[in-house]
């Protein structure tokens, strides 16, 4: 079955290998109003436009960021947003080099008869939605699907053969409006699973959505993947410090992570996708950048760039010390970059460690967390 051929589809492969440039990244930066609104608490600010504005504006504006962001997504508020000077945010980002792009999902309901399993809404109206943000400016989109690992089997064939679906519906909409789809199935780190358990099924689901993407005819080199990373379940026994090979049950180091990770992606994607970017999961902001700079340095084949599309783990330390004032804009955008630098040479397997305070390596897990 041949892949989808529209009017976009050299503007598609063009967006999507710029996005996937050796090294640099994603800001996730698409958190819905009451997202951001966790956020902005965090540091005892109120959930309101202005607020959200100047996060946005200090993040978008910081000096130099643009040599290792490839992408920002946004959600549909900030698509529109300006600067306190009139520029609008698109205008900023494009100047950069850097693409925008939006996020589309709306969400996710429940399954009926499955154990909590879920689905993504949002596929009604997408294709004039899609039109409208091609015009306002974004090249690229995001969709992400949730699914679990659970003690009933769970993710269970229909939860992912819906996921799958869902996903690949979005994509097939996205490209057709000139939008290159990043393609978000994430399996969540809740639970006791050990970390074969996770591989298992993170093998199970990215196959699934690569069958349903060559169903629907997307154009592979036009799209990016957003997958979690292989990791033991949250509520797992941990033993950090050790790299013994007979307890892999236990061990959740960066090399043992790469391993796994890189492994179910070798298995299950194609060599057409020019890259892959993670979400970070609930990882500190150190965590997600060690596992992300050993899966760099493995001497295998990787046939895509592996690199990093992340919100808590780029904004964590930076929100910590902007606290919302203006005089300490210029320390939060110090901060930013250096967690930006610090993904950007993991995306090379480069990273030496050590960017940032105490800060950058405080767990950012929130058990069932919504976005």
């Amino acid at each position: 079955m041949s892949a989808f051929v529209g009017k976009y589809s050299d503007e598609l492969i063009k967006t999507a290998k710029y996005l996937a440039t050796p090294g640099k990244g994603i800001l996730a930066s698409d958190e819905s109003t009451g997202t951001i609104g966790k956020r902005l608490s965090s540091i005892n600010l109120e959930n309101v436009e202005p607020n959200r504005q100047a996060l946005r504006e200090l993040l978008f504006t910081t000096p130099g960021v643009s040599a290792y962001l490839s992408g920002v997504i946004l959600f549909e508020e900030t698509l529109y947003q300006k600067t306190l000077g009139g520029t609008p945010f698109v205008d900023v980002l494009s100047a950069a080099g850097i693409v925008p792009g939006i996020k589309v999902d709306k969400g996710t309901v429940e399954i009926v008869g499955t154990n909590g399993e879920t689905v993504t809404q949002g596929h009604d109206s997408l294709g004039a939605r899609c039109a409208k943000y091609y015009e306002a400016g974004a090249r690229f989109a995001k969709w992400r699907a949730v699914l679990k690992i659970g003690p009933a089997g769970e993710p269970s064939e229909l939860a992912v053969k819906q996921n799958a679906e869902g996903l690949a519906r979005y994509a097939a909409v996205c490209q057709e409006n000139g939008l290159v789809p990043i393609v978000e199935p994430e399996i969540l780190t809740d639970g006791a699973h050990d970390i074969k358990a996770c591989a298992a099924a993170t093998e199970r689901v990215i196959a699934a959505v690569y069958k349903s993407l060559n169903d629907h005819k997307v154009l592979l080199e036009g799209t990016l993947l957003k997958p979690n990373m292989v990791t033991p379940g949250s509520d797992s026994p941990k033993a950090r410090a050790s790299h013994n090979i007979f307890l892999y049950n236990l061990v959740v180091g960066a090399e043992v992570v790469a391993e796994y990770t890189v492994a179910a992606l070798r298995r299950t994607v194609p060599p057409a996708v020019p890259g892959v970017v993670f979400l970070s999961g609930g990882q500190s902001e150190e965590e997600a950048t060690q596992n992300l700079n050993a899966m760099n340095k493995l001497e295998v084949l990787r046939p895509w760039s592996l690199s990093f599309s992340f919100g808590r783990a780029l904004q964590q330390s930076t929100l910590k010390k902007w606290l919302g004032k203006k005089e300490n804009v210029a320390a939060a955008q110090e901060a930013f970059l250096a967690r930006c630098k610090a993904n950007y040479e993991a995306g090379l397997g480069k990273y030496a460690g050590g960017a940032g305070d105490a800060a950058a390596s405080e767990s950012l897990y929130v058990k069932g967390y919504k976005y």
